[in-house]
């Protein structure tokens, strides 16, 4: 018999509506009931929006306007009420973006927003595979994979560690870039990750967790936002327990660099 509160999974089926095809490094976020799942790979990068209504087992395509972007994946994505924020990804064959995109899905209209840069330093770069996390009205964008070529069919993987913060302000499509100050070690550059907030006691911690830098990585680190002291912003440390625990199977080395279409097949 089946214990109550015992999670179980279950294929979903006889769902209808314009089912989408397959793919992968698509990206999805909910509101509410809805599930929005965007973009991916299918022989080429998929450009296509569609929703998921899990109270109806229903797929619908809406009927986006305004600045449409272009199918990406692995791309940063995360909501924040009924806004839904699209950063960088792949666009085409070893072509990375470091676009900011915004859907408002109360009336799916969608914008391209220009971020303030940093008071000090670049941008984020163009790239695949990083973390976007949204934290309170802050989202954070941590590491990913580079193109350092200017050409796209000659692919230089640059694997990134870099943390920056988006500032959203509510009701508002200004929003703007900066680097925050961290102390301790940070996390080694890498792609593919996986990050989530966690919250206990008023205070926030984004964890990240694995990844890929030319090896399969196993390591798991904390970023302490809420205990960090203001003047010097968060600060990376290391949860020695689950590192140790993994470290000794996490490392497994590619020959070759990935390939920068392995969404495309």
């Amino acid at each position: 018999l089946q214990k109550r509160g015992t999670p179980r999974w279950k294929r979903v089926l006889g769902w209808t509506g314009p089912v989408p095809r397959p793919r992968h490094g698509h990206r999805a976020v909910s509101i509410k009931e809805l599930m929005v799942v965007f973009g991916g790979g299918n022989e080429g990068i998929v450009d296509e929006l569609h929703v998921y209504n899990t109270a109806t087992n229903q797929w619908f395509i809406p009927a986006v306007r305004g600045d449409i972007p272009p199918g990406c994946a692995a791309y940063g994505f995360v909501c924040d009420g009924t806004r839904l924020l699209v950063f960088g990804g792949m666009v085409e064959y070893g072509k990375y973006s470091n676009e900011l995109y915004e859907l408002q899905a109360s009336r799916w209209e969608w914008k391209r927003l220009k971020a303030k840069p940093p008071k000090k330093g670049p941008p984020p770069c163009p790239r695949l595979g990083h973390s976007f996390s949204l934290i309170g009205s802050r989202c954070f964008l941590f590491g990913g994979l580079a193109n350092d070529s200017e050409d796209p069919k000659n692919n230089i993987p640059r694997y990134l560690n870099d943390l920056y913060c988006l500032e959203l302000r509510p009701g508002s499509t200004v929003v703007s870039w900066e680097i925050p100050p961290t102390s301790g070690p940070a996390p080694p550059p890498r792609e593919s990750h996986t990050a989530v907030m966690a919250s206990r006691g008023g205070v926030s911690r984004l964890i990240i967790y694995g990844g890929m830098n030319g090896c399969r990585l196993g390591d798991l680190w904390v970023l302490d936002i809420g205990e960090a002291p203001q003047s010097r912003g968060p600060g990376w440390s290391r949860t020695l327990t689950w590192f140790q625990m993994f470290r000794m199977c996490a490392a497994s080395c590619l020959s070759v660099s990935p390939s920068p279409d392995w969404f495309l097949s």
